[in-house]
């Protein structure tokens, strides 16, 4: 219950900055860039695209073939269908899910739009996964996440490389509620089922914040879509 009335009021407080948000959105012709997680479709980001359609933003919620190919080609080919996509002459943000934010922070280390807005990561594992850790020698993990589901460890998967420094305007979500009691076991600390809070932390972000929500279900959660449209209106999250 306490819960409830926490997040009831969390929304109510921020109404009026989302209602000031659509009408921005609109009128510079922001563009938003959204890339599901590993494992995933465009299909588990329709209630956050939504979302921002709703507040003005051109959204383009693109599809990867996530467990086909190791990160590099993955962000390779995500540059491209971005180029082909968006208008260079307006800001583009990005909004990144689990891996989807790792392969946000590749696209842009190598491939990087001119036009470059604000960036918001979603449940990504930036300091990498202690489940990959536990599962990456699993015949079966390995035949269902591919290659770049062998990259998502926490040292040797040579992901820290591949993503570069951070040095544009970067809110980092994160979630400390699961529905995965075996998952949360191997994890230390907080976490939202998959990942640690400690592991989405990256040097140089703007702004972090913990929200109550499962990784799972982390697109689909009201509160990580409105902290993900206060970052991209103020570039910073609401504190409760």
């Amino acid at each position: 219950m306490k819960t409830f009335l926490v997040r009831t009021l969390l929304c109510l407080l921020i109404a009026p900055f989302l209602l000031a948000a659509s009408s921005f959105a609109s009128e510079r012709g922001e563009q938003v860039v959204l890339l599901h997680g590993i494992f995933r479709s465009s299909s588990h980001m329709e209630d956050l695209e939504e979302v921002l359609k709703a507040k003005g933003f051109t959204v383009f919620n693109l599809d990867y073939p996530s467990t086909e190919f190791p990160l590099d080609q993955l962000a390779s080919m995500v540059a491209k269908d971005v180029r082909e996509k968006i208008d260079p002459s307006k800001p583009v943000h990005f909004v990144g899910y689990s891996m989807g934010g790792i392969v946000t922070r590749i696209v842009l280390n190598k491939y990087r739009p001119d036009n470059l807005g604000r960036v918001v990561q979603l449940a990504s594992p930036n300091g990498g996964s202690e489940v990959a850790d536990f599962l990456k020698e699993n015949w079966l993990y390995e035949t269902f996440y591919g290659p770049a589901g062998q990259q998502l460890v926490t040292q040797g998967g040579g992901i820290e490389e591949l993503m570069g420094k951070v040095d544009y305007p970067l809110g980092v979500v994160a979630g400390n509620f699961s529905i995965d009691p075996v998952s949360s076991h191997i994890i230390p600390g907080d976490d939202d089922g998959k990942v640690s809070v400690e592991s989405t932390k990256v040097p140089g972000m703007k702004d972090h914040v913990v929200v109550y929500a499962s990784h799972t279900f982390f697109p689909q959660n009201d509160t990580v879509h409105a902290q993900t449209l206060n970052f991209l209106r103020f570039g910073s999250f609401i504190k409760n």
